[in-house]
């Protein structure tokens, strides 16, 4: 039998994105013919947390090997088929500590770092590639400080890791934006409404100002800049006014304020493991006033609105073509530095050239669109003077 080079652990976390699958399959299958073997870490963080490091335990809930049968099979769908969740190792509470550990782990709040080493030492890995979110890649770097050989891969819908022009899964969330507005529009002419449209974007507004650009919508309102929202009724109505069928469309990013309050709006208290409660409502919220001040600006005449969350709708299905590519690259990359024994590294994309950064840059500034730049505050727009050697996607954060 031939002895394996090595062994490289793969892992995905935080949410889903289109694209996962692909970055999965380009590291697996270049490295299981350089003589390599793959272990998928399975439900992120999670999985290498809740391994038992026993000779004779069933660990195949967490783990399980990877060939390019497995990989093909999945390498073109979307989500992730090792699975995902939002697991922090360093912030653990007690209702997910394994009950193995819980002798050793009973605060409310435990940092089982020590057991993951143990684990990744258990499964004998010499890499590990993990794929995610600021997040998720916080922690990679937090292992890559403890003496793990970590290369990691940016991927959210959001395109706010810093470091990279572009992470797996934007260009995806971008695609579905625009198609699933154009699409809503049909039933806001037909009605002559308001179209109020909330897409993802915690703390960066890339997924809301750029389909805005590309003109999916009139207007978009950013988390970088609360806006006022007499003045957003007041440019939709003109907006309305203006188009042939009488409606007019705004995009809204889920983490965008309000300046009479400037506080995100969430659907409930309750915070995941990164401290980050969930996000949702603001659109309604919109639409709500947008409704009843429409009046002050359409001649006495109330505007009726139509407020849909797209959510998981671009977030949901196979990627598209630049999150198809993309990730193949990604994972080449990934795996040439394995191959170079080069650890502590981000893979990135940056004005139109792969690339790679220090890891530490995950837990730097956080990466949000340039306002004065690219944003337009009086007349909620994008903002460009000349697309002159600017990057693909145009706002993404120099660094």
């Amino acid at each position: 039998m031939k002895k394996s080079k090595g062994t490289i652990g793969i892992l995905t976390g935080g949410g889903d994105v289109p694209g996962l699958n692909p970055a999965i399959r380009a590291v697996t299958v270049r490295a299981l013919r350089e003589g390599y073997r793959v272990l998928g870490i399975r439900r992120g963080w999670a999985g290498i947390v809740e391994i038992v490091p026993e000779k004779n335990a069933n660990n195949s809930n967490c783990v399980m090997e990877l060939s390019e049968e497995i990989v093909n099979r999945a390498g073109r769908t979307g989500g992730t088929f090792l699975h995902t969740s939002r697991t922090r190792p360093s912030h653990l509470p007690i209702t997910n500590v394994p009950p193995h550990l819980l002798d050793q782990y009973p605060d409310k709040i435990n940092d089982v770092t020590r057991e993951v080493l143990k684990n990744i030492d258990f499964l004998g890995l010499d890499f590990l590639i993990p794929i995610g979110g600021d997040d998720t890649l916080s922690y990679a770097q937090r292992l890559h400080e403890e003496g793990v050989k970590v290369v990691a891969i940016p991927k959210t819908m959001d395109n706010d890791v810093p470091g990279t022009d572009y992470c797996i899964g934007f260009s995806t969330c971008v695609t579905r934006t625009i198609e699933l507005t154009h699409r809503l529009r049909t039933c806001a002419g037909s009605h002559e409404r308001f179209l109020v449209l909330e897409v993802f974007g915690r703390y960066a507004g890339f997924s809301a100002i750029l389909p805005t650009m590309a003109g999916a919508a009139d207007r978009c309102v950013i988390p970088e800049y609360p806006f006022e929202m007499e003045n957003l009724c007041e440019l939709m109505s003109y907006d309305r006014r203006k188009h042939p069928s009488n409606y007019s469309v705004v995009l809204i990013s889920e983490g965008a304020t309000m300046t009479q309050s400037e506080q995100m709006f969430y659907e409930g208290n309750e915070t995941d493991q990164y401290g980050h409660k969930k996000l949702g409502g603001i659109g309604d919220q919109i639409a709500s006033q947008l409704k009843e001040m429409s009046p002050k600006f359409n001649n006495g005449r109330r505007v009726n609105v139509l407020s849909q969350r797209l959510g998981y709708l671009v977030r949901c299905g196979d990627p598209d073509a630049m999150d198809s590519i993309v990730p193949m690259a990604f994972g080449n990359l990934a795996f040439d530095l394995v191959l170079s024994n080069t650890s502590g590294r981000l893979i990135s994309l940056h004005n139109g050239c792969y690339d790679t950064v220090p890891i530490e840059v995950v837990t730097g500034n956080k990466k949000v669109v340039d306002v004065e730049k690219y944003y337009n505050k009086g007349r909620l727009r994008p903002k460009y003077e000349s697309f002159h050697r600017q990057p693909t996607f145009i706002m993404t954060s120099d660094f």
